[in-house]
């Protein structure tokens, strides 16, 4: 199988399961996080990455300048890299977590808790009656190994 059919495998299988096919992007622009609410196909955005741990291959969310540039048309300032940067270290939390904790704080007034339920259960966070995942650059959407398992 090519990287392009694994690739749009992965895209499929990945929506196909989703709860939501709405997301809030988190990126850095310029010295600045950014959280993007543009709807945009995962293949212009998205990237065909090895998973770790024997997983195949995974669909990942690692944007370059220009996709950052696309995402920016939807995008908001969440805060600096430099609060966010702090707000990782003193935390116990991965950079994904407090981004998403920031955009569920900052963006749609909620308390954040963190949470294990998988993507085709719900959302990160139910804002204006619409459930969106939350991803932070260099997150993964899925892998090889997780679609299989859940699709057996």
């Amino acid at each position: 199988m090519t990287n392009t059919v694994i690739f749009q495998k992965l895209i499929n299988g990945y929506e196909e399961l989703a709860y939501t096919n709405k997301y809030i992007f988190g990126f850095v622009y310029d010295g600045v996080i950014y959280a993007s609410f543009t709807v945009v196909d995962l293949a212009l955005i998205c990237k065909l990455d090895k998973a770790s741990r024997g997983a195949g291959y995974s669909l990942r969310f690692k944007p370059n300048k220009a996709q950052k540039v696309l995402l920016l048309m939807g995008a908001q300032p969440v805060c600096s890299v430099e609060y966010f940067n702090a707000e990782v270290k003193r935390s116990i939390y991965n950079k994904g977590e407090i981004f998403e904790k920031l955009v569920t704080e900052t963006i749609c007034g909620q308390e954040w808790v963190k949470d294990n339920v998988p993507f085709t259960e719900a959302g990160d966070v139910e804002w204006n009656g619409i459930a969106y995942q939350i991803k932070f650059e260099g997150a993964t959407f899925t892998n090889e190994k997780t679609l299989a398992r859940l699709t057996a």
